[in-house]
């Protein structure tokens, strides 16, 4: 268990002020259960917990989607088949918790459509868009992220068809090659340059549609247009449209030499033209295509233990609530750490900043609900919490201390704490600092006194010196030992 243990101020009576800080600075290892969650940059560049997104938009009307979400490199639709693949699944995802990654040339997915998918059908596509998220560990100029090669007959004729995507000065450049039938400038082939320059390490979100009712291309970035291209004869939004035609099907590469994390690789059979607000969800990471699950997620924290007898004053949390979210905590404390019981110790809903009452123990545990909106297109966010409690300051030792040794006892005697005590604790042992004896009629060290200031012991070897300490209680907690004292019990001689 990893938490920060801060020591405050002094309060009034017996008890020391103290705090726990859970994420934040000092991260979310104190998490013992956790659902529906994912972790995201929070406040000043702190970890914070959020929802897990549980339904992609659209994803039900896509013909390819690889989530990676399963921990396998498959297309979650059925319409594409995996031929091969060198891709790893790994944590840390742009949407969700899992990412592909690839590690250069050789280590991409190749992918088969099945007839009725845009890769696995020739003829006509109609509208599409293409949509991934990309995390490079390098950017290196020729690195492809997506490659298309076919041809399709023209006349008589064999023309060959590429669609590709790689990296052009640390941006990405699409090109597409006799794919709009009809066009024919430049000898058939479209160029979309990306502007943004692509940073090695940080995740971006990458769209490229195309809409057949206008031949618009178009490509984003983070919700961003990066380029757009009219494939009509006037070059303009009026006009015939130079529709796409692809040739005999022909695998899709993802990835075939391209280094680093890929994410949520999406085809759509329809245009990027609906409203992209209501559609995505904007974060820093630019429009993330989420919804969240409309039961929201939950966490607990392991239980946190605290000295015995400790009381809980209250948490507070660096918490941010979109409109329709919410997050809503809860506590609860015991004495028996090892084995909780809801009915020992129940969870109470707090709320954050309010004084809280009747919990006390052991240990304390926090647990939390996060709940989108009811569209399920924001999630509140939860960067840190700290707990307030107050601990039980010791009970300082008896400081006068008689003992008499007699026939196979000894009796022991001492003044009363200055302090408010319960009871007393009387170790005993045959050396010294080691208090481990066993003999006593009494019973093994330490022997406990109930609000009492004397005990004998009995039961000790004549002869044999015994060596003790006396360390005051008060509901369950112990103070410090008091200094050391010895006696040897004698057979008396009369």
């Amino acid at each position: 268990m990893v938490f920060c243990l801060l020591v405050f101020s002094v309060s009034e009576g017996f008890s020391i002020e103290k705090k726990i800080e859970i994420g934040g600075k000092t991260g979310w290892d104190a998490i013992a259960v956790e659902e529906g969650l994912t972790k995201s940059p929070g406040r000043f560049g702190a970890e914070a917990l959020v929802l897990d997104s549980a339904v992609l938009p659209g994803s039900e009307n896509a013909e390819l989607l690889i989530s990676f979400e399963d921990n396998s490199v498959s297309d979650e639709t059925g319409n594409y088949n995996v031929v091969s693949s060198g891709a790893r699944v790994v944590s840390g995802g742009a949407v969700g918790k899992k990412a592909g990654q690839t590690a250069g040339a050789g280590s991409g997915i190749v992918l088969s459509g099945t007839t009725g998918t845009m890769f696995g059908t020739e003829g006509w596509t109609g509208s599409f868009t293409i949509e991934f998220w990309l995390c490079p560990s390098v950017i290196d100029d020729g690195e492809v992220i997506l490659s298309w090669n076919s041809s399709r007959n023209v006349a008589g004729y064999s023309l060959y068809q590429i669609i590709n995507a790689g990296f052009s000065g640390n941006k990405v450049q699409w090109s597409f090659v006799n794919v709009f039938a009809g066009y024919t400038d430049n000898q058939g082939e479209v160029t979309l340059e990306g502007t943004k320059t692509l940073i090695p390490g940080e995740w971006s979100r990458h769209v490229l549609s195309f809409d057949e009712s206008n031949g618009l291309l178009e490509y984003r970035v983070n919700d961003l247009i990066e380029d757009i291209r009219y494939l009509t004869v006037s070059a303009k939004e009026r006009g015939t449209v130079y529709p796409v035609n692809l040739g005999y099907p022909s695998d899709l590469e993802l990835c075939p030499s391209y280094s680093g994390k890929i994410d949520s690789f999406r085809i759509l059979p329809k245009s990027n033209a609906e409203s992209w607000d209501s559609f995505f969800y904007t974060t820093d990471k630019g429009q993330i295509p989420l919804k969240y699950n409309v039961e929201g997620g939950f966490f607990e924290t392991e239980p946190l233990l605290v000295q015995e007898g400790s009381v809980l004053r209250s948490i507070n949390a660096d918490i941010a609530v979109p409109g329709e979210t919410a997050v809503q905590f809860f506590v609860r404390g015991g004495d028996n750490y090892y084995n909780i019981s809801e009915t020992d110790s129940p969870w109470v809903p707090v709320e954050l900043g309010a004084p809280i009452t009747g919990i006390k123990g052991h240990f304390f545990q926090i647990a939390a609900k996060l709940f989108p909106d009811g569209a399920g297109l924001k999630t509140p966010t939860v960067t840190s919490i700290t707990v307030t409690y107050y601990e039980q300051e010791p009970p300082t030792a008896p400081y006068y201390i008689r003992i008499t040794p007699g026939d196979g006892f000894i009796d022991i005697s001492w003044s009363h704490s200055i302090d408010n005590v319960t009871g007393y604790y009387v170790y005993y042992g045959e050396r010294p600092g080691e208090y481990l004896g066993r003999i006593a009629i009494e019973g093994a060290s330490p022997v406990y006194v109930k609000a009492d200031n004397s005990v004998r012991l009995s039961g000790l070897t004549n002869g044999k010196i015994y060596y003790f300490a006396i360390a005051s209680e008060y509901n369950g907690v112990i103070g410090p030992l008091s200094e050391e004292f010895f006696a040897r019990p004698l057979l008396k001689y009369y």
